[in-house]
C-alpha cells in the first residue's frame, strides 16, 4: 500500500500492510537483486546516495553500479546469515570507485536479496565496543525487574543521547505501561501512564518479534519510493526485516502529536512473546551511526537474558511460597475435616497470599459461601457457563459479568473472580471473589480520542497529557503471581479432596527437600551466570574485527547459554537430553533440511553443571561449520555419534563430510579455545579437534559423573566501568604480588580473571582448575597471593586453603554462596570475593581492602 501518496487517507492500523509500505527513509537507500544478482527493485534515491551519475535500473547487474570487490564482500556477508529473520552488517565498505564509505545491511526476502546502505559515519566502532562491557556489568547488577528496567533506561540514554528513553511493558489486555524512564529535565514524566492497545497495532507487534530494531531519524523528512511501484504482475517488496523501512503516516503523525521528531525502538522478546519495548524519543531530528545502533541491539540482548534470569528466580521464589501454603493447608486438614465445613479457617490461610473479599465452595453439590459472594441459587446458575469456558485450568477475570450473563445479578456484590476447578466429574469449584471498585486509570491521553466516531479508521491522538479514566464495576486485577499461587493451590485442594495417602505425604516431603536444594543451587548458578556473561563479553571482544562481528559472536554465545538454560529449567534443573543441544543449535542452519544432521547412538542425559559447558562447545562447532565447514554450502552433512565407554563416560564424535576442503586456521581464536579447553578444564574430560582436508573431526569424553541414567532424570522431573581499572603509583608501592595463583573450575571465568590480574600489573598468573593441580602448582612455585574458588564442582578447595595457610600465603575466596562468609576465619582467607566479580574486586583483594562479607573496606 502506497500510504505516502495519500497521507490524508489514514486507514485502520490493524489492516495496514506496513511490511509492504513501498518506501524507505531517505538517509539511506535500497537495492534488491535476484539470485543472479540482477537488480529487481531500487529506491529512487539510490544513485544520489551512491554519488553516481549513472541511474540505477531494473535488470542491471549489480556489478554495473558497485565495484567487484564490494559485490564479493556482500556475497560473503549473505553467506554468513545462519538464522531466519537476521540481517548481516558490513561497516565502512567502499561500494563505488569514489572515496565514500558505507554501512550496509543485507538479508534474503523471499526470492530476493535486499541490500540497504547509508553513508558511513566517522565515529570509531572501537569507542562503541568499549562501552558494552561496563553497560553489561551495570545491567547484570540489577537485583529485581524494576531495577533492571530503570538502570537500562538510564544506560541507553547515556549511550545514545536521546531526550527520553522509556521501558514500555505490555499487559495481558495488550495495553502498555511505561515502567521506567530517563529524560531531560524539561520533559514531563510518562512513568505510570497506560496506553491503549491501538497505539501499537497487532501487526506491528508481530513485526517487532521478527525485526527487533526500528529507527526513525526525522518524522518530517520525505521518504524515498521503491521502484517499480506495485502493479499488475509486480508484487510489493517485503520489507519486514528492513533497517530503513519508512513508517506509516499514522505513526509519524502520532509522533508529531507527541512533539517527537526522531525515535528509536528496540523490542524486548521473551519466550517468543513481545514482553515490552525500549523506546527512545528526541525532540529534534537525530541520526545515530549504524555501529552505535548495533551496540544498542547487543545491550537489548543482555537485557532480555537478565530479565529472563530474574523472572525465573522470582518464579522459584513463588514456588517456595506455594509449597509453604500447601504444607500449611495439609497440616490443617490432616485430621480429615472438610474445608467446606471449616471455610473460616481456610479463608484465613489463603488470604495471607491471595487477597479477596469472599469465597464460594461447591463440592459434591454441597455449597458454602463466605463474605461477598453469590447465594447458592445464583452460583449454580453459573455452572453451565463455567464448565463451557474452560476444562481444568484456573480462570481469572476482574469483571465476570462481561463474560457470563448470569453473573450480572450479583455484580454489585462480587465482580472479580478467580475460579479453580477442583475435580473432574462432577464439576466442583472453589471461587475467590473481589468486590467491584471505583477505579482511576491514568492514560497517556484519552484513548477514546484515537477513534474517529462513525468512521472505520484510526486517527492519531493529538493529546498525550495524563488523562484519568474513572472505571466502575471492575475489581482489582489478579496478578500473575497470584495466578501462579492459585495453580499450586488447586493442586493442593485436589489432594485434599482425594484424601492423601501416606505414600503421597512421603513423596511431598521428598519434593520439598529437592525444592530446597534446587533453590540453593539456583542462587549459586544465577551468580555464576552473571560472572560468565561478563567474562564472555570481555573475551569475545578480542575475536571481533568489527561491531557486526562482535554483535554476532557475543549474541550467538549468549543465545547458546540461554538455550541451554531453557532446556535445563524445562526439566526442573534435572539432567537434560544432550540431543537437544545439537538439535537446538543446528535448527537455524538445517531448518527443513533434517538430512544435514545425522544424530546416532545413545539417548544420553547430562547433568546441569555440564550442560552449559557443552552448549558453548556445540555452539562454537556449529558456528565454525557454518563459516568454513560442511554447513557453509548446500551439500555437506554433520555426523554426530553418542556412545558410552565401559566405565560410563560419555563419548561424542563429531564428523563433517561433503563440505569444501578444510584448511587448519592460521590463528587460534577464543572459539577454538572453548572447543579444545572447556571440557578438559571445566569437566576434567578430554577433547580433540582435527582439521582434516575432508572435514573437521572432533571427539570428546565426558566423565561418567556428569552422565545421568534415564530413570534418574525421570524421577527428578516428578517433583560503573570496573573492567579497565589499573593500579596507580600509590598502589604499586603497597607490596603488589608478583605471582598470583587462580583456582577456578570454569575456564571462561578463569581466563577473564587472568586477564584482569595482568592488566592490574601482576607479573605472572598461574591458573588451575582442581585441588590436585593447584597443590602441584604451589609446590612447584609458591605464589605471593591466590584467588581460590570455594566450590570446584565435585570437590571443595579446602586442601588448597590449608596448604596456603601453612605456607603463609595470603589468599581470598571467590564464591556465589552467600552463607560462606562465616567460615572465612576457619579457612584462613583474608577476604571474600562474591560472584560476579571483575577488576575492581580483584584490585581490592590484591591491596587487602576486602572484608569477610565481600564488601570493600574504607581507608
Amino acid at each position: 500500500m502506497n500510504i505516502h501518496a495519500h497521507p490524508q487517507a489514514l486507514t485502520e492500523c490493524d489492516r495496514e500492510a506496513i511490511h509492504q509500505i513501498g518506501f524507505v527513509q531517505s538517509f539511506g537507500a535500497l537495492i534488491a537483486v535476484d539470485k543472479d544478482w540482477q537488480i529487481t527493485h531500487y529506491s529512487e534515491n539510490a544513485s544520489d546516495i551512491l554519488k553516481s551519475e549513472r541511474a540505477v535500473g531494473v535488470g542491471d547487474p549489480l556489478s554495473d553500479h558497485l565495484t567487484g570487490k564490494a559485490v564479493e564482500t556482500l556475497r560473503e556477508a549473505l553467506h554468513k546469515i545462519a538464522e531466519d529473520d537476521a540481517n548481516e552488517r558490513v561497516f565502512g565498505l567502499k561500494l563505488t570507485d569514489g572515496d565514500a564509505l558505507y554501512d550496509c545491511a543485507i538479508h534474503p526476502s523471499g526470492d530476493r536479496i535486499i541490500i540497504e546502505f547509508e553513508p558511513h559515519q566517522s565515529a570509531s566502532f572501537r569507542d562503541h565496543l568499549a562501552a558494552i562491557a561496563p553497560m553489561t556489568d551495570a545491567i547484570a547488577s540489577a537485583s529485581d525487574v524494576d531495577g533492571l528496567c530503570q538502570s537500562t533506561a538510564s544506560l541507553v540514554r547515556s549511550a545514545l543521547g536521546y531526550d527520553r528513553v522509556m521501558i514500555y511493558r505490555f499487559h495481558r489486555d495488550h495495553s502498555g505501561e511505561v515502567v521506567a524512564e530517563d529524560r531531560i529535565d524539561e520533559l514531563d514524566s510518562f512513568v505510570g501512564l497506560r496506553y491503549p492497545h491501538t497505539d501499537i497495532p497487532m501487526q506491528a507487534r508481530e513485526l517487532f518479534k521478527r525485526n527487533r530494531f526500528r529507527i526513525i531519524a526525522d518524522v518530517n523528512a520525505p521518504s524515498a519510493a521503491i521502484e517499480p511501484s506495485p502493479g499488475a504482475g509486480n508484487q510489493p517488496l517485503d520489507l519486514s526485516l528492513s533497517v530503513l523501512r519508512a513508517s506509516s503516516e499514522i505513526h509519524l503523525q502520532y509522533l508529531r502529536n507527541m512533539g517527537v521528531a526522531a525515535s528509536l525502538t528496540i523490542a524486548i522478546v521473551r519466550a517468543g512473546r513481545l514482553w515490552g519495548l525500549i523506546s527512545c524519543h528526541h525532540n529534534t531530528p537525530k541520526m545515530i551511526p549504524f555501529t552505535q545502533r548495533t551496540v544498542a541491539e547487543v545491550i537489548s540482548q543482555v537485557f532480555s537474558l537478565m530479565l529472563d534470569r530474574l523472572l525465573v528466580e522470582r518464579s522459584e521464589q513463588l514456588r517456595v511460597r506455594s509449597l509453604a501454603l500447601h504444607e500449611k493447608l495439609m497440616r490443617r486438614f490432616a485430621d480429615g475435616v472438610s474445608f467446606v465445613e471449616d471455610l473460616d479457617m481456610f479463608e484465613q490461610v489463603i488470604a495471607e497470599m491471595i487477597p479477596h473479599d469472599g469465597t464460594s465452595v461447591l463440592i459434591h453439590d454441597q455449597y458454602r459461601r463466605r463474605g461477598s459472594a453469590p447465594d447458592e441459587a445464583q452460583f449454580k446458575r453459573l455452572l453451565p457457563r463455567l464448565s463451557a469456558m474452560h476444562e481444568s485450568s484456573v480462570l481469572t477475570t476482574n469483571r465476570l459479568s462481561a463474560r457470563v450473563d448470569e453473573a450480572r445479578e450479583f455484580a454489585d456484590v462480587a465482580a472479580g473472580a478467580l475460579v479453580l476447578p477442583i475435580s473432574r466429574s462432577p464439576r466442583d469449584y472453589l471461587v475467590l471473589w473481589r468486590k467491584p471498585l471505583t477505579q482511576t486509570v491514568l492514560w497517556g491521553g484519552n484513548p477514546a480520542k484515537a477513534v474517529t466516531p462513525g468512521k472505520d479508521r484510526l486517527e492519531p491522538r493529538s493529546s498525550f497529557k495524563a488523562w484519568a479514566e474513572t472505571v466502575e464495576g471492575l475489581s482489582d486485577e489478579w496478578s500473575d503471581d497470584e495466578l501462579t499461587i492459585a495453580e499450586s493451590l488447586r493442586s493442593t485442594l485436589l489432594e485434599v479432596i482425594l484424601r492423601m495417602t501416606d505414600e503421597v505425604a512421603q513423596e511431598r516431603q521428598r519434593a520439598q527437600e529437592k525444592q530446597d536444594l534446587l533453590i540453593a543451587e539456583l542462587n549459586h548458578r544465577v551468580r555464576n551466570i552473571l560472572n560468565l556473561i561478563r567474562a564472555l563479553v570481555s573475551q569475545s571482544s578480542k575475536d571481533a574485527a568489527s561491531v557486526s562481528d562482535f554483535a554476532s559472536i557475543i549474541g550467538g554465545r549468549i543465545a547458546a547459554l540461554a538455550s541451554a538454560h531453557d532446556n535445563i529449567t524445562r526439566q526442573q534443573w534435572a539432567p537434560a537430553p544432550i540431543a537437544d543441544l545439537f538439535e537446538t543449535e543446528l535448527e537455524a542452519y538445517v531448518a527443513d533440511k533434517n538430512d544435514r544432521l545425522r544424530l546416532t547412538g545413545e539417548a544420553a542425559l547430562v547433568q546441569p553443571e555440564a550442560y552449559t559447558v557443552l552448549a558453548l562447545v556445540v555452539h562454537e562447532l556449529v558456528t565454525n561449520s557454518a563459516k568454513y565447514g560442511s554447513l557453509c554450502d548446500s551439500t555437506g552433512t554433520i555426523n554426530v555419534d553418542i556412545s558410552k565407554a565401559s566405565n560410563g563416560d560419555l563419548l561424542i564424535n563429531w564428523t563433517e563430510v561433503g563440505g569444501p576442503p578444510v584448511q587448519p586456521p592460521t590463528r587460534k581464536g577464543f572459539g577454538s579455545t572453548i572447543i579444545q579447553r572447556a571440557i578438559p578444564y571445566d569437566l576434567r574430560g578430554e577433547a580433540e579437534l582435527n582439521f582434516k582436508l575432508s572435514g573437521v573431526e572432533a571427539s570428546f569424553r565426558i566423565p561418567a559423573r556428569y552422565v545421568a541414567a534415564p530413570e534418574l532424570a525421570l524421577a527428578a522431573n516428578d517433583i560503573g566501568d570496573a573492567d579497565n581499572i589499573a593500579l596507580g603509583e600509590a598502589d604499586d608501592a603497597r607490596a603488589l604480588p608478583r605471582h598470583v595463583l587462580v583456582v577456578e573450575d570454569n575456564m571462561i571465568i578463569a581466563l577473564d580473571a587472568e586477564d584482569s590480574l595482568l592488566e592490574l600489573g601482576v607479573e605472572s598468573v598461574q591458573v588451575e582448575s582442581s585441588v590436585a593441580a593447584a597443590l602441584s602448582a604451589i609446590k612447584e612455585r609458591e605464589p605471593d597471593f591466590a584467588v581460590v574458588d570455594f566450590n570446584l564442582g565435585v570437590e571443595s578447595s579446602g586442601p588448597v586453603a590449608r596448604e596456603l595457610v601453612t605456607r603463609g600465603v595470603r589468599f581470598v575466596l571467590a564464591t556465589g554462596y552467600s552463607e560462606l562468609s562465616s567460615d572465612l576465619d576457619t579457612m584462613g582467607a583474608s577476604g571474600l570475593i562474591r560472584k560476579p566479580y571483575g577488576s575492581a574486586e580483584l584490585k581490592a583483594a590484591l591491596l587487602g581492602e576486602l572484608g569477610n562479607d565481600g564488601a570493600q573496606l574504607t581507608a
